[in-house]
Parts: structure tokens; C-alpha cells; sequence
């Protein structure tokens, strides 16, 4: 198996977590969706990270839906509940995590990817509300962790959640303020201390 795309990304980067607590072997190739861009396409034309090549040679996109067959491949074991309520809680965390991603990566494109006179303010404005507003309802979560979120070991909800937080903190530190969110700080800190996590740096 193959993984292809960039660490700084945090859809790559929990695939890559998520592979390594599965104990699945697989490939990394750090190709860039901007600097490897004709390089990605020959592999992927949509040049979507993360792409993953799977062992037939299928290539597979998003990564929650990477995820999904990953965790197929490592049944039984899994990154997931699967009694009903504490499933419906770690795909509420999932969500959220994810949310604050896309959230980031849209303001981080708006005030690169677009010129000044072209940034639109009140948009802006929406896009951090709904980041502060996933993170607002993620911190209570976050101070539940004993020490992870799902129990002694880092599951997909742990893996989402800290590696969204430190995105965030790593591309907009301005936005979100750390010292008003403890215990994700503190989260991230613990998550970043694990193997699977210390191994897999954003940079």
C-alpha cells in the first residue's frame, strides 16, 4: 500500500497515524498538491491528497473513505467503537475535528491562494466563527480524556481531534487562541508524545 501526499496535511497525516496504531505496512511518497503537481497527476489526474494505491493498484480518495477501507483490511481490529452510542459520539468528535480542518485549510487559502483585493472580509469573518464555534464545542470533549477520548488507547476520534488541533495551531495561531482552549492544548501535547504521532510530524 501506498500513501501519497504531504504530512502538513491532516487528512494525510491521520491516514498515516491511523495506519501505523493499525499496524499496516505501507509506502509513503511526500508529493505536494502545489510544488509535485504534474508529478501527482501521473499517479492521481485529480492530484487529491491523500491518494492512496491499494495493494490491486485502486487508487482511493478522502481520507475518511481511506480510512474505511483501511479499516477493512485490519479486521478485527479497529480505530472504532462499535457499540451504538459510543459510535455515535466518536463520528460527533470526527465530525467536528474534521470541520475545524476544512475551516482551516479555507481561511489558510483565502489569505494565500488569493489577493488582497480580492479577499472578501465577511466571508472570512464566517469561516472563523465556524472554526472557533467546532473548537468551542470540542474543548469540554477534550478535558474528558482518561487519558484518550475512547479509553486507554488512541482511537480514530483521538487521532482526528489532535491532529486538527495542532493543523491549526501550526498554520493559525492568531485565529485560535491556545491559552483559551487548555485542554486541547493539552490533548495535543499528550497526542503528539506518541509514537504513532511523534513519528508522523506535521513538519
Amino acid at each position: 500500500m501506498k500513501l501519497i501526499g504531504m504530512l502538513d496535511s491532516p487528512y494525510v497525516r491521520r491516514v498515516a497515524i491511523s495506519l501505523k496504531l493499525l499496524e499496516i505496512p505501507f509506502e509513503h511518497e511526500p508529493l505536494s498538491v502545489f510544488r509535485h503537481f504534474d508529478e501527482f497527476s501521473q499517479v492521481n489526474p485529480l492530484v487529491k491528497a491523500p491518494t492512496c494505491l491499494s495493494e490491486d493498484g485502486t487508487v482511493l480518495m478522502e481520507s475518511t473513505l481511506i480510512l474505511q477501507y483501511i479499516e477493512a483490511i485490519a479486521h478485527p481490529k479497529s480505530l472504532m467503537p462499535t457499540d451504538p452510542t459510543q459510535l455515535s459520539q466518536a463520528l460527533r468528535i470526527i465530525g467536528l475535528a474534521l470541520i475545524a480542518c476544512e475551516k482551516t485549510v479555507q481561511i489558510v487559502y483565502e489569505q494565500t491562494l488569493r489577493p488582497v483585493e480580492k479577499q472578501h472580509p465577511p466571508w472570512l469573518a464566517r469561516i472563523e466563527q465556524q472554526l472557533a464555534a467546532a473548537y468551542a464545542a470540542l474543548e469540554p470533549i477534550a478535558a474528558q480524556g482518561t487519558p484518550w477520548l475512547s479509553g486507554l488507547q488512541p482511537m480514530q476520534p483521538d487521532i482526528t481531534l489532535g491532529v486538527a488541533w495542532r493543523f491549526t495551531q501550526h498554520m493559525l495561531p492568531a485565529v485560535i487562541n491556545s491559552k483559551q482552549h487548555p485542554a486541547l492544548a493539552q490533548f495535543s501535547a499528550q497526542a503528539e508524545q506518541h509514537p504513532a504521532f511523534a513519528t508522523t510530524p506535521l513538519v
